[in-house]
């Protein structure tokens, strides 16, 4: 039975096309065009790395690993040890948990499928793919859509903490709502094409990472003031922001 729409819940607020054109103007005026990575299971991996992970540290975590385990065939036999090791050696956190979910992955890949590739995914619909990918352990609905946006070039809208953050400010979304009801929310009302909903992920995160911080968000600097309740209230100094923990996109 298919899920209730959640815009008979909460239709898109009409100042939701100004907020895309002023953010694809001022941080993405020219995305890119598409492209499938070789590998796909490469991407899911550095997705899982980059949870609560700066970029560098998760690019340098992905890149030890590589130098080890030139095959993840290597680390698949290695074992969620050899794994923790490798990564150890790159820092970052969560290192003993994200060798865990790797590992993990790999062996139920293998037990399942036989091979230690993704690459066939690339001939698969976008249900068939989140399928595949929400049935890996400790693979949620975000570590998916990651894979299909960024990896797969399919026109899908991960919410990371940033963009969770600044729906909430805009009150484009209800506060309520957690991030994977907004990412649901989102695929329903966001035109089904890759470019617009690349450019989307994006430019959100790169205004929550430069101007609507979670901690003192620039406000007096914000091309969006003027449409986000929010911003009186941090302008009068009458709310103290709320932390969150710092997790990054690849991109």
């Amino acid at each position: 039975m298919p899920r209730p729409s959640l815009l008979d819940q909460h239709p898109a607020p009409p100042q939701l096309p100004e907020v895309t054109r002023r953010l694809r103007e001022r941080y993405l005026p020219d995305p890119p065009t598409p492209e499938r990575s070789a590998e796909p299971l490469d991407g899911l991996v550095g997705t899982i790395l980059s949870q609560q992970n700066l970029a560098v540290i998760t690019r340098r975590q992905f890149d030890g690993l590589k130098l080890v385990y030139p095959r993840w065939e290597a680390a698949l036999q290695d074992g969620p040890d050899g794994i923790e090791t490798a990564l150890r050696a790159a820092g970052g956190g969560l290192i003993r948990s994200k060798a865990r979910t790797i590992w993990n992955v790999l062996h139920q890949l293998q037990e399942t499928r036989g091979t230690l590739s993704l690459r066939d995914t690339r001939d698969m619909n976008d249900t068939q793919i989140r399928a595949l990918l929400e049935g890996l352990p400790g693979v949620g609905p975000k570590t998916a859509s990651c894979v299909l946006l960024f990896d797969l070039a399919r026109p899908a809208m991960p919410v990371d903490t940033h963009i969770e953050r600044i729906s909430r400010r805009l009150e484009l979304v209800p506060r309520k709502w957690n991030a994977v009801k907004i990412e649901r929310w989102y695929e329903q009302i966001l035109p089904h094409s890759w470019q617009e909903r690349y450019t989307f992920h994006v430019s959100m995160i790169r205004h929550g990472q430069q101007v609507c911080r979670s901690q003192r968000p620039n406000c007096a600097g914000c091309l969006l003031q003027d449409l986000c309740p929010s911003a009186g209230i941090f302008l009068s100094g009458q709310a103290q922001p709320v932390a969150h923990q710092k997790t990054t996109t690849p991109h």
